[in-house]
């Protein structure tokens, strides 16, 4: 039976890429969801795909991933600096959550270094472009096989 698995994104991630194609790349939403598609049906994952600007709705689907005990690829985007309530919805899974960026938001600029919603994360993917959902989903797909735990 496939383990559920649930990739969020966040604010204006929808307009990968036409927003700041220099930093994002070319590559759009729907066509990193074809590639975690793929990914998915050969590491045996049931996907549930979902972006929101809002971080309320972001909210739900953590609380979903906990109903039904999935793990969590989320990128939060630039809620990651100060969403206390996505922060909170987080803590409370108890299933690995991969928190991952296009960018290297460490190198970035200072309001981009603060990942508050990181220190919720087993993993931290960033600054491969697309390339970070697959690479979380397939380490995550490793971490579960070895009865791995959640953050910590």
């Amino acid at each position: 039976m496939a383990q559920r698995l649930f990739i969020l994104n966040g604010p204006n991630l929808n307009m990968l890429g036409r927003r700041e194609p220099h930093l994002y790349g070319p590559v759009t939403l729907p066509a990193i969801e074809k590639r975690c598609g793929t990914v998915a049906e050969e590491l045996d994952f049931d996907l549930f795909l979902a972006q929101s600007n809002a971080e309320g709705q972001l909210i739900d689907w953590v609380h979903q991933a906990y109903d039904q005990a999935a793990p969590v690829i989320i990128n939060p985007a630039g809620l990651s600096t100060r969403a206390v309530a996505l922060y909170d919805a987080l803590r409370m899974l108890d299933r690995p959550i991969v928190e991952v960026h296009l960018t290297n938001v460490l190198g970035r600029e200072p309001l981009y270094r603060d990942l508050l919603t990181a220190a919720t994360a087993w993993g931290f993917l960033a600054g491969f472009g697309a390339e970070v959902y697959e690479m979380a989903m397939r380490g995550l797909a490793t971490h579960l096989s070895e009865g791995g735990e959640a953050c910590g």
